[in-house]
């Protein structure tokens, strides 16, 4: 029975603490609850959460992020900011989320390049599969291979049959080297053994594009799109096995070359040690608002559809993706700029 008591007294003395403290709560970190780690799941974030971008405003994964940084504020009642943290191919946003403290109030917004950047660069201060715990998947957004009208083909099977013929004569632009548009034509020779001539920009192809100085292009569906239904460039196929229900009457690569997939993808990371009930919360609430009509419109506007996951699907996916463009990578010898 005195046992018993002195429990009791215990329970109610942690209750009362407890409870002096939840008066209090939106002053304190979360890091001074008494029990770590105790209804985490029911009280974060108890102030606003900072999500790293590692490429500029206007960006893509910027707008996306944006997206679902709206989507969790409105859901969890704070705020997730943006904070933009461009530089060396997104790894100085990488970095910052990698340094941060693992309590769940700096994320990462996550896209091809933590995954590409594993393999092109040799002397990161990280390493993303292990530094960066997954949390939630966003949204696929399925490049378009689109050409210059200049040339004759009308079909991937039809271009593959041209490029052979005139093997260096056609000339591929990129967003750069290391790029995602670069991979997903570096794939695309790889598995078809056409070669093209790689020219990539630091600034837009669009206007040599256009004016047929460079003749295909791997690009993101939004940004190419207008310029296809103005009949100013024709796409051939969108970068995925199976076609896309935005694009409907534009072929997927994987109904000619069998096995080709190369997209561009986004979601959100936490620096490894993050309370599982913290990464759980962040799933949880960005799977649902995938599933509003609004969101999907938002994402439909730059070319990308709901890529739902749970941290353990994310992580399958960001290991394979690592594995399949770092084999790439090495077996052409890519380097960055």
């Amino acid at each position: 029975m005195a046992t018993i008591n002195l429990q009791g007294k215990i329970l109610k003395l942690h209750r009362r603490e407890f409870l002096h403290l939840a008066a209090g709560a939106a002053a304190l970190p979360a890091t001074t609850a008494i029990w770590p780690g105790a209804a985490l799941a029911e009280t974060y974030p108890t102030r606003p959460v900072r999500m790293v971008v590692g490429f500029p405003a206007g960006n893509a994964s910027d707008i996306v992020g944006r997206l679902g940084a709206q989507a969790l504020s409105e859901r969890l009642g704070q705020q997730f900011i943006i904070d933009n943290r461009p530089g060396a191919g997104g790894n100085i946003g990488t970095e910052v989320v990698v340094r941060a403290a693992a309590d769940g109030y700096t994320l990462l917004l996550a896209s091809p390049s933590t995954t590409t950047n594993a393999t092109l660069y040799s002397n990161l201060t990280f390493n993303f599969l292990h530094d960066i715990a997954p949390a939630a998947g966003i949204a696929r957004a399925p490049y378009v291979m689109a050409l210059n009208p200049s040339l004759p083909a009308q079909t991937v099977p039809e271009f593959i049959a041209y490029a052979k013929a005139n093997p260096g004569k056609i000339n591929m632009a990129s967003s750069g080297n290391g790029s995602l548009s670069h991979m997903c034509g570096a794939l695309f020779m790889s598995m078809t053994g056409v070669a093209m001539v790689h020219v990539p920009y630091r600034t837009s192809f669009l206007p040599d594009l256009l004016a047929g100085q460079v003749q295909a292009v791997f690009a993101p569906v939004s940004q190419v799109i207008s310029y296809i239904r103005d009949n100013k460039l024709r796409p051939l196929a969108v970068t995925t096995e199976a076609r896309q229900e935005a694009l409907p009457d534009i072929p997927a690569m994987g109904e000619f070359v069998p096995g080709y997939e190369a997209s561009g993808w986004y979601g959100i990371g936490a620096p490894t040690g993050t309370s599982a009930d913290i990464i759980d919360t962040i799933q949880r609430e960005m799977s649902k608002a995938l599933t509003d009509p609004a969101m999907k419109a938002h994402l439909a506007d730059v070319g990308a559809v709901p890529m739902p996951m749970t941290p353990a699907d994310f992580s399958k996916f960001l290991t394979a993706e690592t594995e399949q463009w770092g084999k790439l990578i090495r077996a052409d010898n890519i380097k960055v700029d």
